[in-house]
């Protein structure tokens, strides 16, 4: 695993180093050449190095796969991924967002800071897909952060709903004028959800001075910027994307990695 540089050298604890990755369920391929990442992934979010990790596509747990995974060189996990994937030392929050026929799969906030009470909200916005936000506060530097991790909707209406539930929650749950810290995968394709999120106060966190496209999706060759982070109340002091053959092998999803500062 290549080690992962911080994009711009800051004393400890200064800013607030934040991961966010959709790891397709610690699985990739199909029929005969499916195999198990999980325990790469493993590797990967240590490696990441990140106070907070919001993770998408997370199994709590799957019969079928268990079951198919059981009897390879690693086995799949005992635990949950999310317990699974925690670095020690950090706490973990999952909550579900989908269930389905053999197991079920959400969000999750990995936390090298404490955390508070773990909340969640169904964001649904048909039948045919099940999406929620993972809402926890986080005690960082003598503030707490409201960390919300979120996968999106696939069709555009139904992902601007999404954005306007969001913003219902954060100002029926959130405290007016606390930090707040929104990661996932946005499945933006367009580029067409900012002017939404700023009208709702939250602004995406780009490089400094705007330099260069985060972009994560298609791993092997990332053309689209689906993994975002928006905020309020803190400002983006680096951005950074890490690339190579591990990371493209994992997840059809890079991950995306900011810092960021109270402002």
């Amino acid at each position: 695993m290549r080690s992962v540089a911080r994009p711009m050298p800051h004393a400890p604890g200064a800013v607030l180093r934040v991961a966010t990755y959709n790891i397709h369920k610690g699985v990739r391929g199909l029929g005969p050449a499916k195999r198990l990442e999980i325990h790469n992934l493993q590797m990967g979010v240590e490696a990441l190095d990140a106070d907070l990790v919001c993770l998408q596509e997370v199994r709590h747990f799957h019969h079928l796969e268990a079951a198919q995974f059981d009897r390879t060189w690693f086995g799949w996990p005992d635990q949950g991924q999310a317990e699974f994937l925690a670095p020690d030392g950090y706490e973990v929050a999952y909550r579900t967002n989908a269930t389905t026929r053999y197991g079920e799969h959400g969000n999750a906030l990995l936390s090298r800071w404490p955390i508070g009470d773990i909340g969640h909200h169904d964001v649904s916005d048909h039948q045919f897909e099940q999406r929620g936000l993972l809402h926890v506060p986080v005690h960082w530097q003598g503030a707490v952060v409201h960390v919300v991790v979120a996968h999106l909707g696939l069709i555009h209406s139904s992902r601007v709903r999404q954005v306007d539930r969001l913003a219902v929650f954060v100002r029926d749950h959130v405290p007016d004028g606390a930090p707040v810290l929104v990661a996932g995968d946005f499945n933006d394709w367009g580029e067409r959800l900012d002017a939404p999120m700023r009208g709702h106060g939250l602004r995406r966190a780009v490089a400094p001075h705007g330099r260069g496209r985060a972009a994560t999706f298609p791993s092997r060759l990332p053309v689209f910027t689906l993994d975002r982070v928006y905020t309020r109340g803190l400002r983006c002091t680096g951005v950074q994307v890490p690339r190579g053959a591990a990371w493209a092998r994992m997840s059809d999803h890079l991950p995306l990695l900011v810092e960021l500062a109270l402002e």
